[in-house]
């Protein structure tokens, strides 16, 4: 299996036709295929009922009502379509550690260096493919065209290039957004080719020692900013970017004074002394941060609608903790997760091969025509920042095990986003394109980070009436909405399929979307600024 290179070519079982249709949307044709007449869906690997021709669906999207105070903007960040060929069948949320524990492959944007080792540390020092810096992790699992009954003859996949350069990614982002101007060359940084087997030891036996590592555990501060005025932007978000930069420091300051430090179940201890080394200047500094945030809140005091309580929230902000061998707990600010997943077991790994296909998962990749990454807000009100490191999952890959109670109506066609979003795999009119709409939850407890399901910490808000339940808040709400160019005669024929556990048979309603936000906090208060003003921003 390729961890996070490009590497995939046309599955064994795949139709002349399907190679012809994949060159055909690379080059940007219509594709026509010549069919028996026939104009009912038919199975090919997936079950036959599972495809819908979506005009013969009655409209079922119902919009919450806006009242007046909500939060009408929206937040829109391009982070390419995957050109890099960035690829793996892990989940480093649902199953942390466990190589292919997904037994799918993703299709992943934003961080380049996401699998199943990745923590905090390691996703805050990757880079993006994200035009704004974002360093947040967003992934899905991967559509592919099977036709299963024909053999290709040729072994080339001209849907999904081969590249893993800087230059693909830049151009990837440029593409994916009409306005995209050229991509800064701190937006993004160049990916790295597939690992080798040697490297990959390597850098997994890193990942323990980062995992095992201390470091700094500070209150997030952007999600205590509940009002900040346009004019205050500039100056706040240059003091959020000082207090990440002044964390970073204090953590890199902590690993050296901790090389030689006494271990705890193979976590170091750090010493008191050495604690308030690195933790005094960081608090101080962080103080002064603090206080040119309430300094600049207070000459626009005529623009907030409650100084004081943004002031008395921002109070405490300044102190932190460390988590070490002796101290994992976190400290009691409401930022770090203080639930701890259950233990996974890996499942059998197999032999790379080198075109991306798992068992139970085989076809031409279709790499999204477009990717839109949007956040939006509350019908009934403000929405608050999102904690730095923050989990969220979308629907459910395992509804055999789970039933449908997490799954969503995730599938539709262009023209019909606002009417009909349905389970099935949909036949769209002729010229209409498949999507995929993902809205994440967006009512969290105000604590956690993640949690033992990876739920509960953070839920959908109520259908009728877009309210928050009781202790939960509302965050910016994240939409995922996927694009493809999936010739007509492929979907009536029922040979497009998602990537899924092999326990759940290409089922539509195992769709699912995950997202962990690396955002700085000066990106997330840029973010929720523009949500809480009712502003279309594009980063």
């Amino acid at each position: 299996m390729t961890r996070t290179g490009g590497r995939h070519h046309i599955s064994r079982r795949t139709k002349l036709a399907t190679l012809g249709a994949a060159v055909a949307i690379a080059a940007g044709a219509v594709v026509v295929v010549t069919t028996t007449g026939d104009d009912e869906a038919y199975a090919d690997g997936v079950d036959k009922s599972l495809f819908v021709d979506i005009t013969k669906v009655k409209p079922n999207v119902k919009a919450v009502n806006k009242q007046g105070n909500a939060s009408k903007g929206t937040f829109t960040v391009n982070c390419g379509t995957n050109r890099n060929g960035h690829f793996n069948g892990d989940n480093f949320i649902a199953a942390p550690g466990v190589e292919n524990g997904a037994q799918h492959l993703h299709d992943y944007v934003g961080n380049l260096s996401t699998n199943a080792k990745s923590n905090d540390k390691s996703l805050l020092a990757a880079g993006t493919t994200c035009r704004n810096g974002d360093k947040s992790a967003y992934f899905w699992p991967v559509i592919r065209i099977d036709t299963a009954d024909e053999e290709a003859e040729n072994k080339v996949d001209q849907n999904a290039p081969k590249v893993d350069d800087k230059a693909a990614i830049d151009k990837d982002v440029a593409a994916n957004d009409d306005s995209a101007a050229a991509l800064p060359e701190t937006a993004t940084q160049t990916a790295n080719p597939p690992a080798k087997v040697e490297e990959r030891k390597a850098q997994a036996a890193e990942d323990k020692k980062d995992q095992a590592a201390p470091r700094v555990a500070c209150p997030d501060i952007a999600s205590k900013l509940e009002d900040v005025p346009d004019a205050a932007v500039p100056e706040v978000s240059k003091q959020l970017d000082k207090v990440d930069k002044v964390a970073d420091d204090a953590d890199k300051k902590l690993a050296a004074e901790t090389v030689d430090a006494p271990k705890v179940n193979d976590k170091a201890v750090v010493a008191p002394a050495k604690a308030a080394e690195v933790l005094d200047p960081l608090e101080d500094q962080r103080k002064a941060a603090l206080d040119k945030i309430i300094e600049e809140l207070k000459k626009l005091q005529d623009q907030i609608a409650d100084l004081q309580k943004q002031i008395d929230a921002l109070k405490g902000l300044d102190q932190c903790g460390i988590k070490d061998g002796n101290n994992p707990a976190p400290i009691p600010d409401g930022s770090e997760n203080s639930e701890t997943p259950p233990a996974q077991t890996p499942p059998a790994q197999e032999e790379e091969n080198e075109n991306n296909e798992l068992p139970g998962n085989d076809g031409v990749i279709q790499r999204p025509e477009k990717a839109e990454i949007t956040f939006r807000g509350s019908p009934v009100g403000k929405v608050t920042a999102m904690p730095k490191f923050l989990r969220v999952l979308y629907g459910d890959a395992k509804i055999s095990i789970n039933g449908t109670k997490n799954a969503r109506d995730s599938w539709t066609c262009s023209g019909f986003e606002d009417k009909v979003q349905i389970k099935q795999y949909p036949i769209c009119p002729r010229g209409a394109k498949v999507k995929r709409i993902h809205d994440f939850p967006s009512c969290w407890d105000g604590k956690n980070t993640d949690s033992a399901n990876h739920r509960t910490h953070i839920v959908f808000p109520d259908p009728n009436t877009g309210k928050c339940g009781q202790g939960f808040k509302a965050v910016p709400q994240l939409r995922i909405t996927l694009t493809y160019n999936i010739p007509r005669d492929i979907q009536r024929k029922g040979q497009y399929k998602v990537d899924s556990f092999p326990t759940e048979s290409h089922n539509p309603v195992s769709d699912h979307d995950d997202f962990a936000n690396v955002m700085s906090q000066s990106i997330m208060n840029r973010l929720v600024n523009c949500i809480n003003r009712g502003k279309t921003c594009r980063e």
